[in-house]
């Protein structure tokens, strides 16, 4: 009977966090290399979220890396990787290092405890499973993982805009060069700024202006379309846009695609020098995975291209690449 009562109550609490929750979708990534326990792990959780599979540690790596997944149930003791060095991988990885890692085990040592914890684990599971504290854990740290999601949502969205932030922007930047350097690609950062913009406040308004804004903001969702590509506003009229695993021609593409995507929104701007209508100027750099560059010299090349299209007379793109100037397309 308490058995029962137990379960009867996790369902529900289960019904009302999901219900708030809302239409969210979470992902939990179950590693185990016995068939048995992964088995009897999806059957306690597929309610709660996708599930997805690996039966050992390289798979695990790999998996996570493609799906970023909210939670990762992982087996300590597999016959090729450790829980422990999966861990280690998974943190130390720009695309991975966010994922809550909860270590399903049948040992029950202090000291593995210590270690998996000081791995960046946070929780523990223990084998034989008991559904009610495996649903009760998961639960909690799903939900931990949504408030937290939520409240990193609002600290990094531009209030007018709805795009992300300058905040954002930075974290996105420092990661992406990081990952470009790891694995040897290519990757854009451009700085967008919205022509004669002043102009555009001082004669139709503020309150004009951040209507504009607002749709400038919306061509990169319109042009953006890979989940890492990115875009933020930078401060005032100036976006930046960070396109991973670029290359020239493809970058080109989608800069050309954003300015078509503003001119086709033909926003009046009768007091501007170059066009009836609001238009921008677009300063990129595309670094290559072998060249030693920092963030911070990443967006300087950009912001030196800006005004250098500013100064050919807006309403273009500079790009330079592998630090060999181009010419405005």
């Amino acid at each position: 009977m308490n058995e029962k009562l137990n379960h009867e109550a996790t369902e529900s609490s289960t019904k009302r966090m999901i219900k708030n929750m809302g239409d969210i979708e979470q992902k939990i990534l179950i590693v185990d290399d016995e068939k048995a326990n992964r088995k009897v792990l999806k059957e306690l959780l597929q309610d709660q979220a996708t599930i997805i599979f690996a039966k050992n540690g390289e798979q695990a790596i790999e998996l996570a890396k493609k799906h970023v997944p909210d939670l990762m149930l992982l087996d300590v003791i597999m016959p090729d990787k450790s829980g422990f060095e999966v861990i280690e991988e998974i943190k130390n990885d720009p695309v991975t290092m966010a994922v809550s890692v909860i270590f399903i085990t049948g040992l029950a040592n202090s000291d593995d405890e210590e270690r998996g914890f000081d791995l960046g684990g946070c929780d523990y599971i223990y084998k034989p499973f008991k559904a009610n504290i495996v649903i009760a854990r998961v639960l909690m740290h799903l939900e931990l993982i949504y408030q937290r999601k939520m409240l990193d949502s609002i600290a990094h969205i531009d209030a007018l805009t709805g795009i992300s932030n300058r905040r954002k922007m930075d974290a996105v930047l420092v990661d992406e060069v990081a990952a470009n350097k790891r694995d040897k690609k290519q990757l854009l950062v451009a700085i967008i700024d919205v022509d004669f913009f002043k102009q555009y406040n001082d004669n139709y308004g503020h309150g004009a202006g951040d209507i504009a804004l607002k749709k400038v903001a919306a061509t990169f969702r319109e042009v953006l379309k890979r989940p890492r590509d990115f875009a933020a506003r930078y401060g005032g009229e100036e976006f930046v846009m960070i396109l991973p695993d670029s290359n020239l021609d493809g970058a080109k593409l989608v800069m050309n695609n954003l300015m078509q995507a503003l001119a086709d929104k033909a926003i009046i701007h009768e007091h501007s020098q170059v066009s009836r209508y609001l238009t921008m100027s677009i300063g990129a750099v595309l670094i290559d995975g072998e060249q030693s560059t920092s963030p911070e010299q990443v967006i300087g090349i950009a912001d030196r291209l800006l005004y250098q299209a500013k100064r050919q007379g807006r309403n273009q793109i500079v790009v330079e690449t592998f630090f060999k100037t181009q010419a405005a397309v």
